[in-house]
């Protein structure tokens, strides 16, 4: 079939190499003239990194990322509350990777356009909307130019104009109350270099992990860090713009957080480039296809960064949507397609509200109130591990069975 894909992204390029795999015609357009690595970091999980092993990009990903050894969750006194493996030593059949976002992106599109031409990616194409009938769809453009295709595929992120069109009433963004600022900066590695932590609790919260293989070989770690703080007034989703510069009022929130293997204060005011954003998503659709059209990664499910899930479960719809259309071509894979994933997505955009695995800080936020005191005395085992066996479930992301 000829599919069209709306966005150059993360999902909109991976569902384009899964797709192309399965013998598809593959076409994807991106609003943005010059596509740019931007972004800082994010995390591939166990079960989307076996997606992307199974596209054939496991070396380039171990070349490029670092193998997560585990999650840290802690106090922000430094307390270890919980520490979740996510490495295959563990028992994962794939690893998860932090990456940077851009790296991963340029890797995907660097891909597809090798695999099945320089012209599959078009640049400076804005997808305005469509109209369909039995035989097809016709993708039209902001500038006036249309595109015939068979299916429609909208991964154009969390603005998309394809959702815009199937749900015209949809309500405003939702927002939670949380800024976040992020950066990145080179210097040296902190605990063994693989691990990721993520400390403090659902008010003022610390995430922080190194996101480049190349760095970890010179004896440095790029260390990309959130920082997140709580607020009562809301923003209006019109401000969210992930590369907006960020003010630095907010490393005030972060000068008692105090980590035994890195300086938290220190990395704030050494990082040149600070951008802030709020902690958004949308409520879950009721659906997301109509006949020849459905939605994609951030387009169908944006969530709130919790569990470091949501280029993880872009890049299972692209594999998902892939297996649907070679068992049933057409407008009926994607309903298979939507059957297997709304669920699974909405769950996890729900959970994510309830702090997914994130809700052990706030467990030990509650009892922990102070360096003197002992975790072990105030949280049993089985009470951190039940938070974070019940995440693995939604997310989809489970170990092998031993």
């Amino acid at each position: 079939m000829k599919i069209a894909i709306a966005g150059a992204g993360i999902g909109g390029l991976a569902a384009a190499l899964c797709l192309h795999e399965k013998g598809h015609a593959v076409q994807v357009f991106e609003a943005v003239e010059t596509l740019q690595p931007l972004g800082v970091g994010i995390n591939v999980m166990p079960h989307a990194a076996g997606v992307l092993h199974g596209l054939g990009l496991g070396e380039a990903l171990d070349e490029m990322a670092i193998r997560t050894r585990a999650i840290e969750y802690r106090t922000r006194f430094g307390h270890l509350i919980q520490s979740d493996p996510r490495s295959v030593e563990a028992g994962f059949e794939y690893p998860q990777y932090s990456i940077h976002r851009g790296e991963l992106q340029f890797l995907l599109l660097d891909t597809v356009r090798a695999r099945f031409g320089q012209e599959a990616v078009t640049t400076g194409k804005a997808v305005a909307g469509f109209t369909q009938h039995d035989a097809g769809v016709r993708v039209t453009f902001a500038d006036g130019a249309v595109h015939d295709a068979d299916l429609l595929i909208g991964a154009d992120g969390f603005r998309s104009k394809i959702r815009q069109q199937l749900h015209p009433d949809e309500g405003p963004a939702h927002y939670e109350g949380t800024m976040m600022w992020r950066g990145a900066n080179l210097q040296a590695p902190f605990a063994d270099g693989r691990t990721m932590f993520i400390a403090g609790d659902h008010d003022v919260k610390f995430v922080c992990y190194p996101i480049s293989g190349r760095a970890a070989r010179d004896g440095k770690a790029l260390i990309n860090w959130v920082a997140e703080v709580r607020h009562d007034q809301p923003r209006a989703a019109e401000e969210a713009d992930w590369t907006r510069e960020g003010d630095r009022d907010f490393i005030a929130e972060f000068q008692e957080f105090r980590m035994q293997d890195i300086d938290i204060p220190a990395l704030l005011r050494n990082t040149q480039r600070i951008t802030q954003y709020p902690m958004i998503d949308r409520d879950p659709l009721p659906w997301w296809t109509q006949g020849r059209v459905t939605l994609l990664g951030d387009a169908a499910h944006p969530m709130y960064p919790m569990g470091a899930n949501g280029a993880s479960q872009a890049i299972v719809d692209a594999r998902t949507l892939a297996d649907a259309l070679a068992a049933q071509p057409g407008p009926e894979g994607l309903l298979a397609y939507e059957t297997l994933r709304r669920p699974v997505t909405t769950n996890v955009v729900l959970n994510n509200r309830k702090s997914g695995p994130e809700r052990v800080l706030d467990i030990a936020a509650a009892r922990v109130k102070g360096p003197e005191d002992r975790i072990e005395d105030l949280i049993t085992a089985e009470e951190l591990e039940e938070v974070a066996a019940s995440y693995r479930q939604i997310a989809g992301f489970l170990k092998k069975a031993v």
